[in-house]
């Protein structure tokens, strides 16, 4: 794949600042009434809380995406982790979203985000560039979304970070995101409340040019941690109900 190939955001709005706020008892309210994440495939999810809906790297599907559904859904705000086609296609959504693709610190709808770069590749982002790493409270549910993290989070990123309710890891390795391994040791040094897998190989990928790997890789090496599976793709999360020493949480895609 061509190194950070750059995507057209016609029709999505640019946050570049602080923008939107809400009244203080209307913003407590939202923030503390739950959280709907649904996964769209590899690395996108759909986060329906707080009064906000919020969309992580939508993808065009080739390659390991391939017989994903095209994720074209409604959203208040657009996440992207980086601009290569499995993360960042955010062409054709519907509405007019407003986008954030890059590190910084931003607020909408009175939820603040965090964007933490950390590199897309373990070559200090020579082959892939960089990824922005996503941390946010919505719902009353603390959120980090890894994207395509491949190098080691820093004291520095870690810091930015805090610890997750639910962490988002990228677990199915190839040059661009965490392997199994890698991933393990994310969760070891986050401490997340709850574990969400993402970026490993299903059966919508094109077997000729898919080079992740699939979820047991991951999942063989976390035994000792309860996997909760999930019928559908959907999963709600209640803030104070959340496990305290740590699950994964693994959900389904319906092809």
């Amino acid at each position: 794949m061509k190194r950070r190939k750059l995507m057209g955001y016609a029709g999505a709005g640019l946050v570049t600042a602080f923008i939107t706020t809400l009244s203080s008892e209307s913003q407590a309210n939202a923030q503390s009434s739950g959280l709907s994440v649904q996964w769209l495939g590899h690395t996108c999810f759909l986060f329906t809380g707080g009064g906000a809906k919020i969309l992580v790297n939508p993808f065009r599907a080739i390659g390991c995406t391939a017989k994903y559904r095209p994720p074209k859904v409604a959203a208040d705000l657009v996440l992207i982790s980086s601009q290569l086609l499995d993360e960042g296609a955010v062409d054709g959504l519907p509405g007019n979203p407003k986008l954030i693709y890059e590190p910084g610190v931003y607020e909408f709808q009175g939820i603040k985000f965090q964007g933490i770069a950390i590199d897309h590749d373990r070559k200090g982002g020579k082959q892939f560039g960089s990824n922005t790493a996503w941390s946010w409270k919505q719902g009353g549910i603390n959120i980090l979304h890894l994207g395509g993290a491949a190098a080691p989070i820093s004291i520095e990123q870690k810091i930015l970070m805090g610890r997750p309710d639910v962490a988002f890891i990228p677990v199915g390795g190839s040059a661009k995101a965490y392997n199994a391994q890698e991933a393990k040791q994310a969760v070891q040094i986050l401490n997340p409340k709850l574990v969400i897998p993402t970026h490993y190989r299903t059966q919508a990928a094109d077997a000729a040019t898919c080079d992740i790997s699939p979820l047991d890789d991951f999942l063989t090496l976390m035994q000792g941690m309860t996997v909760r599976r999930s019928n559908g793709d959907t999963v709600s999360l209640s803030p104070g109900k959340l496990p305290e020493n740590g699950e994964i949480q693994v959900l389904s895609y319906k092809f």
